[in-house]
């Protein structure tokens, strides 16, 4: 079955304990939390005492995606704020394969991002430390932008990479029923969602119309 992890970026900031513990409720599968630097994309968020302060209110893994110029120097800030997963972005990683293996040693999962224009060639010698690909279907730093249909052709090529590993697919960017279901028939395990969680108010039912 498909994961489903909402972005709390789409969330409401003056009320995101409650946000968490009623997306746990609703029946999401993770928490994907994006971490923008205003630099490496043209964004601004939050850092590791959010995620630390968010952390008491939800069992569920806490996805991290680093959209950030030297994620290296805070590998260790995210996993001891309560991170399950850690995804840097390839693009800014001149040492890939010493990154992964850093976020390993920390005792999360390491995940690598690639944007609409990186070719998924980049991963080839990293597939033995990776144990999740994000592919971003819209440029990343904000949201509300359209799908962008070529990246499902790269879905389908990581898939034929991975090969039978244990490593999951996850795509992030203009996701609702639609191009949900095109991303998973391409190969995707993960939908991560902003609006088409939120919109409306109830997400419960939101997450089901994404399974």
């Amino acid at each position: 079955m498909v994961l489903i992890a909402p972005s709390i970026l789409s969330a409401d900031f003056a009320d995101l304990k409650n946000e968490l513990t009623r997306l746990t409720e609703a029946g999401a599968d993770m928490i994907h939390l994006d971490v923008m630097d205003g630099n490496y994309v043209p964004n601004l968020t939050f850092g590791p005492q959010l995620v630390k302060a968010l952390r008491p209110y939800s069992t569920l893994p806490f996805d991290v995606h680093l959209m950030v110029n030297n994620p290296d120097t805070m590998l260790s800030w995210f996993s001891n704020a309560g991170a399950d997963i850690i995804t840097v972005h390839a693009e800014v990683c001149p040492h890939l394969d010493k990154t992964l293996q850093t976020i390993r040693n920390l005792g999360v999962k390491a995940g690598v991002s690639l944007n609409p224009a990186t070719n998924e060639d980049v991963l080839k010698y990293v597939m033995d430390k990776v144990d999740q690909i994000l592919v971003m279907t819209v440029n990343p730093g904000f949201g509300g932008q359209n799908f962008i249909e070529n990246q499902l052709e790269k879905i389908t090529r990581i898939k034929q990479m991975i090969a039978g590993r244990d490593i999951k697919i996850e795509v992030d960017g203009g996701i609702n029923a639609m191009t949900g279901a095109e991303a998973v028939a391409a190969g995707a395990d993960i939908l991560v969602a902003g609006t088409a969680v939120f919109s409306g108010g109830d997400y419960a039912k939101n997450i089901n119309a994404l399974r």
